[in-house]
């Protein structure tokens, strides 16, 4: 019914084509300057008739059609331009100055309460502050390191079910093991001390953001649209923000009490979480700047919706690309093999002495980026490959399109570790945001302040299910995999990854047997 009501409403709207012809046009060409190429737009709603869902694929198309460089205007005020290439992407980066910020939409700016978090938070002293905190204490290598016993313990629940259903000789669903082994890791680096009931509502909460955030809200385009709420997005959105705000409220009290506590119930803990450390720096009347609770509550739900489906994702999108290559799967078990042998769990530690492991990863990431485009928006005008960016342009970069760029990567659409291995045409590149051919976590400023986290724990989680286990796909599916992918923030698979798992080390190697006993 709702988006019968949009229908309707955009049909009533052309007829104000008339009216609107003199306003929805270009941005501005004759003055601002030329402008980049566009494809022909209909009266009032631009091109938004073309952005069907994914909207990376519909990118992807446009660019395939027009060039790396293009103009859109969805609805009659909102102008936009897609980066498709590593070429016009480091152009672009070039003036990084000039699109320091990341747009709100009517769905961010309710979740994130306003821009008091970090992902959404205005370019200035609060996000340089908490740009810093990020890098060098809440997810900097000291951090990451202390809090590798969380990560270990969900990825021994994992192996735990993983072992029953090969027991029983069963198929086991990967996407609903990883997404929550993925979540709980999360929510436990966060705050440590955590009901199990906590992490299954902050779970749904979180799958219902990615959903929110990512779909398509016909009040961020439509100005006469705004407060109608014809898609109904707004009331889910207040409703999953009361739920995740109750969820934040109960956790920084259960800290606060448990910080008061002059004798704390588990001595043996030391190691703080990240809910600790924040508020330590609340707490302190001397730091650059203070944060409010509501700076804390949205930075927790930044980094639980940023990093939990995502890791998820990357290692379900590497598993099936392995299964439909058992080549490269076996060349990545000999690699194991002889790294770690039979007699210990491989982990986070071996991942530096792996390079295959990380051939694939960087492969994966390259082909199945998680997050397949980054946002930014202009605060002044850009001059970029013979052509002028008006300020308050959104700026999409396409990481799901520079990653399959044919100017930059032999047979694009092959899934191909080779290429960064000594020797491949790609051995230098990596994906931290220096190479903009390779950009999963954005570049520059914005980029994501989880990558390494991520290079770290991800190829860890996926070495030990190869070391482990040997996968088939039940029948009658059989091989290969369906590797269409879902609408979303988080560019998942569209169907779940269901295998059947055989144990191949008898008995299990030291840690995980431990871990499983």
């Amino acid at each position: 019914m709702a988006m019968e009501l949009v229908a309707l409403v955009l049909a009533a709207m052309l007829l104000l084509t008339v009216i609107m012809r003199r306003y929805g046009g270009s941005a501005g060409s004759s003055k601002h300057g030329r402008l980049p190429p566009s494809p022909m737009a209909l009266p009032f709603i631009g091109h938004l008739h073309l952005i069907r869902p994914p909207p990376h694929r519909a990118f992807d198309r446009i660019i395939a059609r027009h060039g790396p460089l293009i103009y859109l205007r969805l609805g009659p005020s909102t102008h936009c331009v897609v980066v498709g290439s590593a070429d016009v992407a480091r152009d672009f980066l070039r003036f990084e100055a000039s699109i320091p910020e990341r747009p709100l939409t009517a769905v961010t700016r309710q979740l994130a309460y306003g821009s008091a978090g970090f992902a959404f938070a205005p370019y200035g002293p609060h996000w340089r502050f908490m740009k810093r905190l990020c890098m060098s204490e809440l997810l900097g290598p000291r951090t990451v390191e202390q809090l590798r016993p969380v990560r270990d313990a969900e990825l021994a629940g994992v192996l735990r079910a993983v072992r029953a259903a090969a027991e029983r000789g069963e198929s086991v669903d990967m996407s609903r093991e990883l997404i929550r082994m993925s979540n709980n890791a999360i929510m436990r680096m966060v705050a440590s001390a955590l009901p199990g009931d906590m992490a299954e509502a902050a779970r749904d909460c979180a799958k219902q953001v990615a959903e929110l955030v990512g779909a398509f809200n016909v009040e961020d385009y439509v100005a006469m649209c705004r407060g109608w709420d014809l898609q109904g997005i707004g009331r889910r959105t207040r409703e999953v923000h009361a739920r995740f705000d109750a969820l934040l409220e109960t956790m920084i009290r259960a800290k606060e009490e448990a910080r008061r506590d002059p004798l704390p119930r588990d001595k043996s803990r030391t190691t703080k979480d990240l809910l600790d450390i924040l508020m330590d720096v609340a707490e302190d009347e001397a730091a650059e700047v203070r944060l409010t609770r509501e700076n804390i509550k949205a930075f927790v739900l930044d980094i639980f919706t940023a990093g939990s489906d995502t890791t998820a994702t990357s290692v379900e999108w590497m598993l099936a690309e392995l299964i439909n290559h058992p080549a490269y799967l076996e060349k990545l078990r000999a690699e194991v093999d002889a790294v770690v042998g039979g007699s210990r769990l491989v982990g986070e530690p071996d991942v530096a002495q792996m390079p295959y492991l990380q051939a694939v990863l960087k492969e994966t990431l390259r082909l199945r980026p998680p997050a397949v485009f980054a946002q930014r928006e202009t605060i002044e005008a850009v001059h970029v490959c013979g052509y002028t960016i008006p300020p308050k342009t959104s700026v999409f970069f396409n990481i799901f399109s520079i990653g399959r760029d044919p100017a930059c990567w032999e047979d694009p659409l092959e899934f191909r570790p080779e290429r960064f291995m000594p020797g491949g045409a790609s051995a230098g590149v990596d994906p931290k945001g220096q190479h903009q051919q390779l950009m999963p976590f954005g570049s520059g400023r914005r980029a994501c302040p989880g990558m390494g986290l991520a290079m770290q724990a991800v190829p860890a989680f996926l070495a030990a299910l190869v070391q482990c286990f040997d996968w088939a796909v039940p029948l009658p599916q059989g091989t290969p995999l369906d590797m269409e992918e879902a609408e979303g923030l988080v560019s998942a698979r569209k169907q779940p990854l269901v295998l059947v798992p055989t144990q191949r080390l008898r008995p299990l190697p030291a840690g995980a047997a431990a871990a499983l006993a």
